[in-house]
């Protein structure tokens, strides 16, 4: 009965305390880009001054104004194809919790308008090296060259001589008077 009692009083007296808790939860399912900047982990949009664009970490989707609405795509639009994702300056918004990161726009774009550069930033992966049309790997010594530059560029079909130099080969248009020169003579 003595332990009855004791058990009650305990129960009582844990009831008497004012007890407070705070429980925070975060979950970041998304994982930052590798153009993202280091050291922001935890964070879930960027804003990018250059585009006037969001990047939402967690969806891995860019939120951005298109025909007078907010929109959410993979990729930005056509307009910024070529725009340097590793260059570009991105402004953190560790604050902000809600799904809308662009009701704050405006202020947004009036501090941080195009060309904002604030302290320097480092992305956390390296920018990738990507080859496109105008640009070659230069055999083994593993460095792009860019064939606009090329000597050989635009001199039609070239052929490896045995002797290793490049020759010219005339093209079967020059036989059947397909070369611009014949053309012009006639």
């Amino acid at each position: 009965m003595k332990v009855l009692k004791f058990i009650v009083i305990g129960v009582l007296l844990s009831m008497a305390i004012p007890t407070q808790a705070q429980i925070s939860i975060h979950l970041n399912l998304g994982t930052p880009p590798q153009w993202g900047p280091v050291g922001y982990s935890q964070a879930r949009y960027y804003y990018l001054p250059d585009v006037e664009a969001y990047y939402d970490v967690q969806s891995s989707m860019f939120i951005y104004m298109s025909g007078g609405a907010w929109v959410h795509r993979a990729y930005l639009p056509e307009r910024y194809r070529d725009y340097d994702l590793y260059g570009g300056y991105k402004v953190v918004m560790n604050g902000y919790r809600g799904n809308r990161p662009y009701e704050n726009f405006n202020d947004y774009r009036t501090r941080y308008a195009r060309g904002y550069r604030g302290q320097a930033q480092r992305s956390i992966g390296q920018r990738p090296v990507r080859e496109n049309a105008n640009m070659r790997m230069n055999g083994n010594q593993n460095r792009v060259v860019n064939q606009k530059n090329s000597p050989n560029v635009g001199r039609g079909n070239m052929r490896m001589e045995s002797r290793g130099t490049v020759r010219q080969v005339q093209q079967n248009q020059d036989r059947k008077g397909g070369n611009d020169k014949n053309k012009k003579n006639k």
